[in-house]
């Protein structure tokens, strides 16, 4: 893999800002140009959003470009600047959920957000004794060296989550084609089953760090007695979340929420996430994106390229007769084989 940062910015023609450079800093960086090879490259996307929280010629570049092997042997994070308060969220899972369709990896915690006046980084100004800038600044070169240090390391565990019935669930049913392709390693599987985890209390981080030391949790239960200790025991974890309501289904998102107390006490930089998503009518890419949010922009596991299969089914276990879904699911196992071999 090329060792330069290959930095994306299609909105401007205008050399980069100085808050870019000094991110970048001394790093070995090139800026793209037409006609430049995206696969096997460490890229750095940078965003610039309009009133509207979008980045009109970012976005027309990948249509342009849009195919699945793009930036295949890639691995990447994302700088989204906007000049309101918002916006900056929604346009980063936007963006990764059609990049990593198009083969682009993305590291731990790969979102670097810059929203009007550095505002988004006043909680951090009451532990870092310096202006919001340089506090900006501070995160995005700390993104820059996990895209440059980034290693693809063998894997050996995987963990499946899901809350679904066995006899009707579309999700469940295409998990199970999925694994019935993976005969090279055991698949642990946990059934989040209704009232058996309690949603985060929202405990005070001295009272969250507490718990976390003792390797437990305020509520207690399965989560600290079966869940968080497989999670932090697998090496690449599958969430199989049913699109609700185009969110993700209330006991998945408990556990989401209760991984804060686990958080604490180590990195999720190196495990590596997977989903199936199903919608009944449509939203795969809603619940796709949330969990994007929820797991690798805000908790910091890595997202593999094509980390996300989905499909639309309705009757219980249609998704199986869709067309070409065989190949889907082979294709998904194929690339967690990949991973568990350390093939990149």
């Amino acid at each position: 893999m090329n060792s330069k940062v290959l930095v994306i910015r299609k909105t401007f023609e205008n050399p980069l800002d100085q808050v870019v450079l000094n991110i970048l800093g001394e790093t070995p960086y090139e800026i793209y140009e037409e006609g430049v090879s995206c696969k096997d490259r460490r890229i750095l996307i940078i965003a610039e959003l309009n009133d509207l929280g979008y980045d009109i010629d970012l976005l027309n570049w990948l249509t342009k470009y849009h195919n699945k092997s793009f930036f295949e042997g890639s691995i990447g994070g994302v700088i989204v600047c906007s000049t309101s308060d918002y916006y900056t969220k929604s346009m980063a899972q936007d963006l990764i959920l059609h990049m990593n369709r198009m083969g682009l990896g993305f590291v731990g915690h790969s979102v670097l957000e810059i929203v009007n006046n550095y505002k988004n980084f006043e909680t951090w100004q009451k532990t870092m004794k310096c202006s919001l800038e340089e506090i900006a600044i501070c995160h995005g070169k700390q993104l820059v060296e996990r895209i440059i240090n980034h290693q693809f390391k063998p894997l050996k565990s995987i963990l499946a989550l899901h809350s679904s019935s066995y006899k009707t669930s579309n999700t469940l049913g295409l998990w199970h084609l999925v694994k019935s392709h993976i005969e090279f390693c055991e698949v642990n599987e946990i059934h989040i089953e209704n009232g058996t985890v309690v949603d985060c209390k929202g405990c005070p981080f001295q009272t969250c760090m507490h718990f976390g030391k003792h390797h437990s949790c305020f509520y207690g239960g399965v989560m600290v007695e079966e869940v968080l200790p497989a999670i932090e025991e697998a090496d690449i974890i599958v969430w199989v979340c049913p699109n609700y309501n185009d969110s993700v289904s209330a006991n998945m998102l408990a556990v989401i929420n209760r991984l804060t107390v686990l958080y604490r006490q180590i990195s999720f930089h190196d495990k590596v996430c997977f989903t199936v998503v199903v919608s009944g009518n449509s939203g795969s890419d809603s619940v796709t994106k949330q969990l994007i949010g929820a797991l690798n922009i805000n908790k910091g596991f890595q997202l593999p390229p094509y980390f996300s299969i989905m499909a639309t089914a309705n009757d219980p276990l249609k998704v199986l007769e869709l067309p070409h879904i065989e190949e889907k699911a082979t294709f998904m196992a194929k690339n967690i084989y990949k991973f568990c071999q350390n093939a990149n």
